[in-house]
């Protein structure tokens, strides 16, 4: 039989096993009789628990003593190699059970070495994987990441792709053999037919000297982009725009930051555009956050700039000599990758995103294979196909930027140089700040705004010529949806899924 005890959650019903075949409920405790039988239980549980670890253990030792010759690649298991490698080398190695379960270590013993680190690389990358040294004596496991570099080589390889040109004119053809293979790698070319349907826009909100309207724009039949744009809210003749694309920080493009960012540029006589990513903010109506991590998220995102562009050129305010793109992290890649793609944009501004030595660790900056183009390219060599357009690069002292005065500045001077523009590219560099779209990061972009768009700085500086942010309206996040707090005006021929998705893009399904 059965007892039925109370539940100390919520005074629900739990049933818990009558060992002593009694029904015995005393106020919500078993009651003695069961609780001899219950810790008699208990204990022959833990010991049968016991056995069968010990039995586990003593079946894996001897299966890999079984194993230890060369009919079977002295393989061992990868969790047992760990252990030997933690002991003789007097290290810690920190994982997670997943990351070690049914691995297997072929010719294990054969792969030490007198050193620790080439140890552990002859161990872990046959397997792709590494470690990395968080301290003295201390490793943390990882996958293998195929996008980050160690410096000096990425230096080193930007040097080897920088011998394939001496003048604009080698140059030049360099540039016109890598742009049609990265809209083949991106599967844009051709590229898909544009729906003919119109913009969603909402509502106007007013603020202090700008407005505020979100937008959602088809880009695919059923696929849609949103995002907010930020207006002057007396517009005179014809305006630059500035596309704001957000990074993969917590609140997307609802951050204070961005908001900041795009509200002042609007004050000093911009329209600015900040959208989602694929499959971030809105886009999760339609997509799944895990959709972000997936190959196809690139070619989504770069389409959705396109598009982007599409729109914003076409309005008769837009200065079409006035058109730029500034983002960070993430969207710092996708900034050089649009610039690089696509003139219509004349200046461009990524934000803590370009290395030599780091290619972007989420598939939508380095999912597709746009760095195979051209026989082999980096962020940095795609980042020179901006010249002679203005371009500002902000670098900090703690991500893949720490570097970028040293090596991948000087480089990006050198191709401005084959145009005669070398003050052209700009790189305001903070060693001591962090990876972020912090107050320091935003002034480098207005004053580089101001310098080569005209836009008018005093509007937004107070006595002391300081750019002055206070007077941003800080928005709730709902209020910047285009389909409602739920998403309940998502269109009705809104694609759900990921899978309907690939249904767009055959070549992706293979």
């Amino acid at each position: 039989m059965r007892s039925i005890r109370k539940s100390s959650l919520r005074g629900g019903t739990t049933a818990s096993p009558d060992f002593s075949g009694k029904q015995s409920v005393l106020q919500g405790k078993i009651a003695p009789a069961d609780e001899k039988s219950a810790l008699a239980m208990t204990g022959g549980i833990f010991r049968c628990l016991v056995l069968f670890i010990v039995g586990s253990l003593s079946f894996t030792n001897i299966l890999s003593a079984q194993t230890q010759n060369s009919d079977h690649a002295y393989k061992k298991p990868l969790l047992e190699v760990l252990k030997d490698i933690e002991n003789r080398y007097h290290i810690k190695i920190k994982y997670a059970e997943p990351q070690v379960k049914d691995k297997w270590v072929n010719y294990a013993n054969w792969r030490f070495r007198a050193d620790v680190d080439e140890t552990l690389a002859n161990v872990l990358t046959p397997l792709d994987m590494k470690v990395n040294k968080e301290k003295a004596g201390v490793y943390k496991l990882k996958e293998y990441e195929y996008y980050r570099w160690e410096v000096q080589d990425g230096w080193a390889y930007l040097d080897s792709l920088a011998c394939k040109y001496s003048d604009q004119a080698s140059w030049e053809k360099r540039k016109a053999l890598i742009k049609p293979q990265l809209f083949e790698a991106l599967q844009l070319s051709p590229l898909p037919a544009k729906p003919n349907s119109k913009p969603i826009i909402t509502a106007k909100r007013i603020f202090d000297g700008y407005s505020v309207e979100n937008i959602a724009l088809e880009i695919l039949p059923g696929v849609w982009i949103n995002g907010s744009l930020y207006k002057p809210l007396n517009i005179k003749g014809k305006i630059p725009v500035i596309l704001s694309p957000d990074g993969h920080w917590e609140k997307q493009r609802y951050r204070p930051d961005c908001q900041i960012r795009c509200a002042m540029l609007a004050r000093m006589g911009a329209m600015a555009f900040s959208y989602d990513l694929f499959a971030w903010g809105e886009s999760m109506l339609q997509f799944k956050y895990e959709d972000h991590r997936k190959s196809l998220s690139q070619t989504v995102q770069t389409l959705g700039g396109i598009r982007i562009l599409d729109y914003f050129t076409s309005l008769k305010e837009t200065d079409t000599n006035r058109v730029a793109i500034s983002g960070g992290s993430g969207a710092g890649s996708h900034c050089i990758l649009m610039t690089a793609i696509d003139n219509r944009i004349k200046l461009s501004a990524p934000v803590v995103a370009m290395s030599s030595y780091f290619y972007g660790g989420c598939p939508c900056e380095s999912g597709m294979p746009i760095h195979q183009c051209g026989g082999g390219t980096d962020n940095v060599e795609l980042a020179a196909m901006a010249a002679p357009r203005p371009q500002l690069l902000v670098s900090d002292g703690s991500d893949w930027t720490a570097h970028t005065p040293e090596h991948d500045f000087p480089y990006l001077q050198k191709m401005y140089g084959y145009y005669g523009v070398k003050d052209k590219v700009e790189n305001v560099h903070l060693p001591d700040e962090k990876h972020d779209f912090g107050p320091n990061k935003r002034i480098a972009l207005y004053d580089f705004l101001v310098k080569y768009f005209k836009l008018n700085g005093n509007t937004v500086k107070d006595k002391a010529g300081k750019y002055d942010e206070s007077k941003v309206t800080i928005e709730k996040e709902n209020a910047m949806y285009v389909f409602g707090d739920k998403g309940e005006k998502l269109p009705k021929n809104a694609v759900i899924g990921f899978e309907n998705l690939q249904k767009l893009f055959p070549q992706s399904q293979n």
